[in-house]
């Protein structure tokens, strides 16, 4: 789709960083924006009180991925208030900070609760909104946000990165079924500057993460929560023959030798 006028997104995780970006982005071109928060009802509601100024209307809608009837019900509500979904961004995400080595630092409860957001939330999310697109004339287009970390294996941590490849493989599946009504990509953003890394990382680390990123990528840049809804906007908006790709977003920094780049 060309003209996002009077369409509809929904955005999961878009009280804050990439998703708030990308809710604003979408916005400005006069699409109607779900906002999908978990915990974050303040950040929400700032997000919908921005795109709500540019002229759209906005659902606020309150709920976890992980559980398929918030899904459902997120998708539902959206079709009671405008009868359409015309984008979905399955950008809601979690993770544990825990350095490579350190194996005990992670058990198998990380790792469901990282999966059951980053993977069977994307998902779940896809699954509740593929009737509604294929209804549309148009059809749909769904952008899963990945990281890097499912190209290099180094991220947030192991089970992150795990789950970010996992994300990667699934949209290959996905989008060999979802056509020809739906198109289906990915966006790996390397280190993106903001808050939620910030506080992960500690202010020392991630600004020598951040530094170090930025000497080693051939652009000299890190990516931030705009640019990366730039990326997202162009799987929507761009070329609608592409299908089940994957786009890198990190300065070039996955051309190096010895990838240190963090989502």
């Amino acid at each position: 789709m060309k003209n996002l006028k009077g369409k509809v997104a929904i955005v999961t995780g878009s009280s804050s960083g990439v998703g708030a970006a990308t809710a604003r982005l979408f916005a400005s071109l006069g699409c109607h924006v779900v906002i999908n928060y978990n915990a974050n009802s303040a950040g929400a509601e700032q997000v919908m009180q921005d795109c709500e100024a540019l002229g759209v209307e906005t659902l606020c809608f309150g709920g976890s991925v992980a559980n398929d009837s918030d899904c459902e019900a997120m998708v539902r509500a959206a079709m009671e208030k405008w009868g359409r979904v015309d984008i979905l961004v399955n950008n809601a995400g979690t993770t544990k900070f825990v350095d490579h080595n350190k194996l005990d630092g992670l058990d198998a409860e990380d790792f469901q609760r990282i999966y059951s957001v980053n993977v069977i939330g994307c998902y779940q999310m896809t699954r509740a909104v593929r009737a509604a697109m294929e209804a549309n004339d148009e059809g749909g287009a769904i952008v899963n946000i990945a990281s890097t970390a499912a190209i290099t294996g180094i991220g947030s941590s192991i089970a992150y990165a795990a789950s970010k490849g996992a994300m990667v493989t699934m949209t290959l599946s996905l989008a060999r079924v979802l056509g020809p009504k739906i198109r289906m990509n990915a966006v790996c953003p390397g280190f993106i500057e903001g808050d939620w890394l910030r506080e992960g990382l500690g202010d020392k680390q991630y600004e020598a993460v951040r530094d170090a990123n930025r000497r080693d990528a051939p652009l000299g840049v890190t990516a931030c929560p705009d640019t990366v809804a730039e990326a997202i906007l162009h799987f929507v908006t761009g070329p609608q023959v592409v299908t089940g790709e994957t786009l890198i977003v990190d300065g070039g920094r996955h051309l190096m030798s010895t990838p240190l780049g963090r989502r």
